[in-house]
């Protein structure tokens, strides 16, 4: 990044260090994502079988556009991961009384259990991280994120 005059920090400087912070946080997805895929809470193709069943542990039953508008990705993307969880047990699809064809994803009795399992195997790799922060760093960190990818998202939106 470039030096900072005695001035105080510039808009250049602002510029580079949130085009810095981004670039950190690519790298951090794609190192979680190789933990989670070794782990399996990331399916070997990509697909989020961890996040897919969080949004219907945390939100109740959801469509697949739904859901894909949420993470965000193609629906074709998480109508694949919903069919994978389906034949496994994990989700089943039920009528939904707002739409005749698009029908509803819930988690079974299995999928609850399982996404109970991995959200344990999660919190245990992440016991283990970050032993040098506070949790103060921890949580402020969080909303620089969120705020961050809200803006991305925002900008996202406008884009043709």
């Amino acid at each position: 990044m470039a030096a900072e005059t005695g001035a105080g920090p510039t808009a250049d400087n602002k510029a580079e260090a949130i085009a810095e912070l981004m670039l950190e946080v690519a790298q951090c997805f794609f190192r979680i994502r190789a933990v989670g895929q070794k782990t399996g809470l990331i399916t070997n193709w990509g697909g989020g079988a961890f996040g897919f069943m969080r949004s219907l542990a945390v939100l109740g039953p959801l469509t697949v556009p739904q859901i894909a508008q949420m993470r965000p990705t193609s629906r074709q993307r998480m109508q694949r991961l919903a069919d994978e969880l389906a034949a496994e047990g994990l989700v089943a699809f039920i009528e939904n009384p707002k739409h005749q064809r698009s029908k509803l994803v819930q988690l079974t009795a299995k999928g609850e259990a399982r996404y109970r399992e991995m959200n344990a195997q999660l919190l245990a790799i992440a016991s283990s991280m970050g032993v040098a922060l506070s949790e103060a760093d921890i949580l402020r960190t969080t909303e620089i994120v969120r705020q961050l990818s809200d803006d991305v998202k925002a900008r996202s939106e406008r884009l043709p």
